[in-house]
Formats: C-alpha cells, structure tokens, sequence
C-alpha cells in the first residue's frame, strides 16, 4: 500500500517535499520536520520574481496523504500543487460519489466556502483532480477541499482541461511515474473575485509534468476556447518566467538546465 507523504523542509526560499507515511499535526506544517519512509523531492522557489499586482507573500505548505498543496490564504486559492503519480496508481476502486467540496475542517486558515461559488459563474476547479487517486478514498476526500480549488471556466473545467488531466494519467502509464506541479496564475487579475471571501479568479492555469529526464508544461487561460494543446504547451523554462516559480530545482544543475528548456511533443505523443 502506497505510503502516505509528510515531510517538509523550507530552507533559503526552497520548499523541499517528502512523501512520508502520515500527514503531520497543522500546527507542525511549515516546519522542519522528521520521518521515515518513501519519499521524493518537489521542490518550488516561491517568489522568483514578482509576478502579480497582488500579494502573495502570505502561503502556508499542507501535506495532505497524497498530495502538497501551496495554500494563499489571502487569495482563497493554491499557489500550486504538487504529487507524484504511478503507473499503478492511475486507477482504482475508489469512487468520487456523492462528494462535493467543503473547506478542510483541520485548518484554522481563511477559505472559500460553497456559497463563495455558488451563482458565480465559475466552476468549481480541482487542481489535483480527484481522479489521479482511485487509488486511496481518503486522498480523493482531500481533493474536495477549497485548498485544492479554483474559480474556473466551465469550458475549459470538462474540455481541455480535463483532456490534459487524462493525459498525465495516461503519461504515468508510459513512463512509469511522473511528478507533476499544477496551480493558477494571476496577473492582471482581470476577472476580480468571487463571494464574500474574496476568491481570487485566476486569469489563466498551469501544469508542469516531469517524466525521468524530461519535462513539459502548459498554460491554459481561463476561458472557454484555448489554443489546441500543442499550442498551449511550452518549455518549463517559459513556464518559470510566466509564473514566477522554480520547479524541479531537486535536479541536477546542469541536469535541470537540460531538462527544463526543451520539450519534445513527439516524445509526450502530441
């Protein structure tokens, strides 16, 4: 049974992300902390640079049983997600039935609640997508907080959004494995927010996946006709510069440099 992921170390700027076999206490997440088990590395630089007319200074880390979540508790959204998916975990016997999404009950951090959505005009966006963990009932669960939620585009939300969502899954069976980094980017901020809590709605989405020794991204904006996906997809480089993060800084230096300026649409079958 998969092992459930933990640890996390916050050292210079750099968030470095353990999968470990328990979710630690809230009161412990953002700390140092130690346990045994699997793990792997996710690293993201939160401020590269700045990228947005608004702030996003304030982030707390949650480690949920299957996923890391980078949680703005200003703008009531992600600044990322991130998890690793195996081949043997893109399908299961577990089921999103009768779920619907609530704020996570454990935080005693300001979220969006169903009412902040309900009438909006946007949807209700996951950004791991529940159907990634079939796998384990309880992190399908987790997916349903607003910590793992963006006012979305309905279009997009059940077209290419979803398109590319079945795609990962479909590159975690042909690689084996692969770390995947995904969240809003606000720049303009040109749709305002929503409901009483203010809920940021993102001006575009990202999704950087990384499969070995080689790596792709794509920006989606927030609308109901996208380019086509090869279109939309991009060097995880560009995705640096347009969201103002450093993803896989767990590589090599001379690896990572390789591994995030190129991307072969061939090699990803698109």
């Amino acid at each position: 049974m998969r092992l459930l992921r933990t640890l996390i170390i916050i050292l210079s700027g750099i968030l470095v992300i353990y999968a470990c076999n328990r979710r630690p206490p809230i009161s412990s997440i953002g700390s140092v902390g130690a346990v045994s088990g699997k793990y792997y590395h996710i690293p993201v630089l939160e401020k590269k640079r700045p990228i947005s007319k608004l702030s996003s200074d304030t982030y707390e880390i949650i480690a949920y049983s299957a996923h890391i979540i980078s949680y703005n508790s200003k703008r009531k959204i992600p600044n990322w997600v991130s998890y690793e998916l195996l081949a043997s975990e893109t399908d299961g016997p577990n089921s999103r039935k009768g779920l619907k999404f609530c704020p996570d009950p454990s935080l005693n951090l300001p979220q969006a609640d169903d009412c902040d959505y309900r009438n909006s005009g946007w949807s209700r966006g996951h950004m791991a997508p529940a159907a990634d963990f079939k796998w384990s009932q309880e992190a399908i669960i987790e997916t349903f907080y607003f910590t793992n939620c963006c006012p979305q585009n309905q279009k997009l939300n059940s077209g290419q959004w979803s398109t590319l969502e079945k795609k990962v899954r479909m590159w975690a069976n042909q690689f084996g494995q692969v770390v995947v980094v995904t969240g809003p980017l606000v720049w303009e901020n040109q749709y305002g927010t929503i409901g009483e809590h203010n809920v940021v709605v993102p001006d575009a989405f990202f999704k950087a996946v990384l499969a070995g020794k080689q790596s792709i991204a794509f920006v989606m904006y927030n609308k109901a006709n996208n380019e086509n996906m090869q279109r939309c997809a991009m060097s995880v480089d560009k995705l640096e510069e347009l969201s103002g993060f450093d993803f896989f800084t767990e590589l090599d230096d001379t690896i990572e440099s390789v591994v995030e300026a190129t991307y072969d649409l061939k090699k990803w079958g698109l």
